[in-house]
């Protein structure tokens, strides 16, 4: 009974709730959890770093890479990365799949409703597309719809992207850009990989109407598409600049998008101008605008021989003057020490004369040059034979001292590449020497007729001088602009001058030959037009779809 007693007496009195007696000190629960709490939520400093996304890198698996980079960024909800879904085949009943969808639709029947209402809902949640290459699964294209792309997840872009190797194209429509974000996306395009031709921007308005940014002199985009972007006559002024002005030009662009916008007559003017002088775009959609018939006239005066301003004619001078100097600094010297100074300013008046002139007295030089060298190698090969049947006793030394002279006496001549010993035949080794200058030679006529279209044969008429116009453009739509049939008879006479210089001129199998397909439907004139049918009958022989179509229709005849 006394130890019982004695234990319970020992025993501690229950501390009450909130209340604990500690060695001695009284302390509250919430004032403990406060003081325990700290050290459990905070990480050690060796574990944050690691979850700064500068530190992270790339593994070129955009799923993984940009949930992870979202991750680090603070981001708790962001868009998924997924398939881009393709319309479905069309359903062909066969006997193996009949009976199927009797048990499926049984078994679906009581969650149809809400299985419909999710798909709604994840049909409208913010994802990126992406399609994908069927060989070995890399990203090609990425398509973001619907949802406004910051400042932050374009760094995050800029970060993800450039390790897809095979990444071909981006499609942003309506992500909300701005003209400051825009410029921090053009920033990111030279980090991609090389394949990346293709930008997409649709439903992208801007203030400032700063998309001819994409088409810079060190742009790599080839397909540029800015439809429905509300690009007035100032945007499409920029954007004619862009594409070609008297000293720059775009050189890589070749298909650009402007339908859906609010271009009127002076912005067709604009670009225009820059069709003047550009000669790498092939395709140009300026379909469901405000063009009307003065827009459309500027438009068809460039597809056929227009006057050159007097500006443009002054840098065509000016360039030819450049060229002749060139083509007489590339002549031999030894011509150029034994002409007089009157005999060069002779020469370079003629170069800038006609280029004709300059063009064929290059050719004859240079044929010249190449029978000459062709003689002398042929020349040397027998020297070289006649050391090698009389020169066993002589020793190696003077076989050298034979061939620095003969080097010696060819030096103030024509200048030759250094080649290699021959080992067989000297004539061989001038055929390949002859064949180098060649192609060196033609590398040169190519780069000095690409230099600009300022160069191109010219027409002279009352003392004017006539460029014979953008053969290039092989592609324009004007679908559904404001145009009438007086726009549509400039169009008409574009396409009699280009389908007449086809047929007749000798250099159109290798050069452009102007437009093969014209739209101009849904207009202010009658699709019953006698010139709008005679256009088309123009234009079909030179459509190559419907020449294809016209060559299967025969292959089945003939098959038949």
């Amino acid at each position: 009974m006394s130890v019982e007693g004695a234990a319970q007496g020992a025993s501690p009195r229950a501390p009450r709730p909130g209340i604990q007696k500690s060695s001695g000190t009284v302390t509250k629960k919430g004032d403990r959890a406060a003081k325990e709490k700290p050290p459990i939520v905070l990480l050690p400093v060796g574990e944050e770093e690691p979850k700064n996304p500068e530190e992270y890198q790339c593994t070129g698996s955009l799923e993984t890479d940009f949930a992870e980079l979202c991750t680090r960024l603070g981001y708790s909800d962001f868009p998924k990365v997924v398939t881009r879904p393709r319309p479905h085949p069309a359903f062909l009943p066969s006997s193996s799949v009949s009976e199927k969808p009797i048990v499926d639709d049984q078994r679906l029947s009581g969650s149809c409703s809400l299985n419909s209402m999710e798909s709604k809902y994840v049909f409208f949640r913010p994802t990126i597309q992406v399609e994908l290459e069927p060989e070995d699964k890399t990203v090609k294209e990425i398509y973001i719809r619907g949802w406004k792309v910051e400042e932050r997840i374009l760094g995050i872009f800029a970060k993800c992207l450039p390790p897809l190797s095979q990444l071909q194209a981006i499609n942003f429509w309506k992500v909300g850009l701005t003209d400051k974000t825009l410029a921090t996306f053009i920033a990111l395009l030279p980090l991609c990989s090389s394949t990346l031709r293709k930008v997409s921007l649709e439903g992208n308005p801007l203030p400032e109407q700063s998309y001819h940014k994409l088409m810079g002199l060190d742009s790599t985009i080839m397909h540029l598409s800015l439809r429905n972007n509300n690009i007035d006559d100032y945007g499409a002024q920029l954007l004619g600049q862009a594409l070609s002005t008297l000293h720059t030009c775009n050189r890589t662009l070749v298909s650009l998008n402007l339908g859906f916008n609010h271009i009127g007559d002076e912005g067709a003017g604009y670009i225009a101008d820059g069709l003047r002088l550009n000669r790498s775009l092939l395709w140009l959609s300026l379909a469901h605008n405000r063009i009307q018939d003065k827009g459309a006239l500027k438009l068809a005066e460039v597809l056929q021989p227009f006057e050159l301003t007097h500006t443009e004619v002054v840098e065509r001078r000016r360039l030819l003057l450049g060229k002749g100097t060139q083509e007489h600094l590339r002549s031999p010297s030894s011509s150029r020490h034994g002409e007089s100074k009157a005999e060069r300013e002779k020469n370079l008046l003629v170069g800038v004369s006609s280029v004709a002139l300059i063009d064929k007295a290059d050719k004859t030089q240079t044929a010249k040059t190449l029978k000459g060298l062709v003689k002398k190698k042929e020349k040397a090969g027998e020297v070289v034979k006649k050391e090698e049947k009389s020169g066993s006793g002589q020793s190696p030394i003077q076989g050298n001292l034979k061939k620095e002279d003969a080097a010696k006496t060819s030096k103030g001549k024509v200048t030759i590449p250094e080649q290699k010993p021959s080992r067989g035949k000297g004539q061989k080794t001038g055929s390949k020497e002859k064949r180098s200058i060649l192609l060196e030679s033609e590398l040169i006529v190519e780069a000095t007729e690409m230099v600009n279209p300022l160069l191109e044969p010219v027409e002279h008429r009352d003392g004017k001088v006539f460029l014979l116009g953008n053969k290039v453009l092989l592609h324009l739509n004007l679908l559904r602009n404001r145009i009438t049939e007086v726009g549509l008879e400039g169009f008409l006479n574009v396409v009699r001058y280009q389908a007449q210089f086809s047929k007749s001129s000798k250099s159109a199998a290798k050069g452009p030959v102007g437009l093969l397909w014209l739209s101009l439907a849904k207009n202010n004139f009658s699709p019953q037009s006698p010139m709008y049918i005679m256009m088309q009958e123009l234009m079909l022989p030179r459509d190559p779809i419907s020449k294809a179509k016209h060559r299967e229709e025969e292959a089945m005849a003939s098959a038949t």
